[in-house]
């Protein structure tokens, strides 16, 4: 019996390099070439930086942090995709300070988890995005942390006037880059610690298992936050010693603009936003911007959308596979793979990394071909989860190998098929989101008896959160009073946008767990009633 068990194709190298250091030799190699293109934050200024220009800039950043923090302390991010995103990114890496990449959309009481959970002593923060007034929560939630100093975008203390590369200390590969939070299923977000040698090695293998050219231009409409953001579409480019274009607010208008404007090699995408540009751009009835590669994931793909933007834009469509405890590819779809291989599974491992699929309750490998968890071992895993040894031993068995939590089969030549998640979260638009964070705040009101968050099918997002309640008395106005408390506390993508109502028990296993897959084939079956 052939098991399903792939080893590491060790024939590609991986390199030695810090974030900061490969800046600085494709500064050296290409000065005038375009590095990074996108808008400045408050202004608004459309901005090209050339590679010199980018060094010279993170430079700047790198030594004004150096003087507000440690190598190895935290410094933490909050803001949209402007320009100074990745600039500061590429500061922290050759400051050797540790960047905390946060969401701008979490409200109060989630920065101030995060930040008192990292330990950032210095929070970078734009003031204003889609209307939400950063600056202000970022003050009062600053105010209550001893030693956080404060700095708005605005403020260019994080700059210096003179940059000192000289003054900057030696980064290895192996120093934490980055600290990413994740949602678990006990709710609580986890801090996923990155090292340099994982994020930079993980662009470099990506872009060349896409076949992307030197020099490539990449489109980026992607969250910064998020390893897809400021990994695969920002190295990624930089490995290249292309440009990164960034898109500040997604809108399939704009994006299709920038894709005609730039001409574009790479387009990042989660479904989502690909789906949108592909039905945008047949509304227009015009022949859309030439896309080679089109590369993403972040959630099941559907063989229509893969073969809607081959139609629409003549691309080759690249289907990712990951996690952010994996920085975060572990497979990936080649364009060199055959038409059933490129719709109906998220490809062969990346170099470098082993990969297994094992029976969840026993951890053994199973044979080709049969379900099981996808677990990965590899240069890019994670260091730990910050202050969770336990979560972390818990992560990674007895042979190194991290357990993804998600369930798949693997054939005789190495090609992943997805088929669904241990772990109970919800992926909507590629966001992680814990149905336990969720629950957590939705309680208290004396009419709920019983309350369970869900992720449902959802054409656009791929799931949707969906709440299921049993009330006594008008569900609809229980509903009301707990959709305007999860409003007021939660980011606006984790708040339910589906309400369902039942009037018997919820189904449970013999000690009490709510058995969420049931709730869930019970609405998709339509037995719910939805408020």
């Amino acid at each position: 019996m052939r098991q399903s068990y792939w080893p590491a194709d060790r024939s590609v190298d991986l390199v030695e390099d810090s974030v900061g250091a490969l800046l600085a030799r494709r500064s050296a190699q290409h000065p005038d070439r375009p590095a990074l293109v996108g808008t400045r934050h408050g202004s608004g200024e459309h901005v090209r930086l050339t590679y010199a220009q980018l060094y010279t800039e993170a430079a700047g950043v790198a030594t004004a942090l150096s003087r507000l923090a440690r190598p190895g302390g935290c410094i933490a991010l909050w803001a949209p995709n402007v320009v100074e995103w990745p600039i500061i990114q590429y500061g922290a890496a050759l400051a050797g300070v540790v960047l905390v990449a946060l969401n701008p959309v979490l409200r109060e009481e989630e920065l101030d988890y995060a930040l008192t959970h990292s330990g950032a002593t210095v929070l970078l923060h734009a003031d204003v995005s889609r209307d939400y007034a950063m600056g202000e929560v970022a003050a009062r939630v600053a105010a209550r942390i001893p030693g956080l100093q404060r700095i708005s975008l605005s403020d260019h203390r994080w700059r210096a006037v003179d940059p000192d590369p000289g003054a900057l200390p030696e980064v290895a590969p192996d120093d934490v880059a980055m600290l990413q939070y994740t949602s678990g299923t006990t709710g609580r977000p986890k801090g996923v610690v990155l090292n340099h040698r994982a994020l930079v090695n993980v662009a470099k293998l990506t872009m060349e298992s896409a076949a992307a050219p030197a020099g490539a231009v990449g489109v980026n409409p992607l969250p910064m936050f998020h390893t897809a953001g400021c990994v695969i579409a920002t190295l990624g480019p930089l490995w290249l010693g292309g440009t990164a274009v960034l898109v500040e607010r997604f809108t399939p208008a704009q994006t299709l603009a920038v894709l005609h404007a730039e001409r574009a090699d790479v387009l990042f995408y989660v479904p989502a936003i690909l789906d949108a540009l592909v039905t945008a751009q047949r509304s227009e009835g015009s022949p859309g911007p030439r896309i080679p590669i089109v590369m993403g994931g972040a959630s099941l793909v559907s063989p229509a959308l893969i073969d809607g933007a081959a139609e629409v834009f003549g691309a080759t469509v690249l289907n990712l596979f990951g996690q952010t405890e994996l920085a975060p590819v572990l497979s990936m779809t080649r364009p060199t793979d055959d038409r059933a291989e490129l719709l109906g599974t998220v490809g062969r491992p990346l170099p470098q990394v082993d990969c297994k699929i094992v029976d969840p309750a026993t951890g053994a490998v199973v044979a080709v071909g049969e379900p099981g968890e996808i677990c990965a071992r590899g240069y890019q895993q994670f260091v730990e989860y910050l202050h969770d040894p336990a979560a972390t031993a818990a992560a990674v068995d007895d042979d190194g190998f991290v357990r993804t939590g998600d369930l798949g089969a693997m054939d005789d030549r190495g090609y992943l098929t997805v088929t669904g998640r241990l772990k109970d979260i919800i992926i909507r638009g590629g966001e992680n989101i814990a149905p336990a964070e969720i629950e957590r705040h939705l309680t208290g009101d004396d009419r709920l008896l019983d309350l369970a968050v869900v992720g449902i099918a959802d054409d656009r997002w791929g799931e949707a959160v969906a709440a299921v309640i049993r009330a006594v008395g008008d569900p609809v106005e229980v509903k009301k009073t707990l959709a305007a408390q999860a409003e007021s506390v939660l980011s606006p993508y984790k708040v339910p946008s589906r309400w369902f109502v039942t009037e018997t028990d919820f189904p449970a296993t013999p000690t009490g767990k709510v058995r969420k897959f049931a709730l869930r084939d019970a609405i998709q079956r339509g037995e719910l009633r939805e408020l």
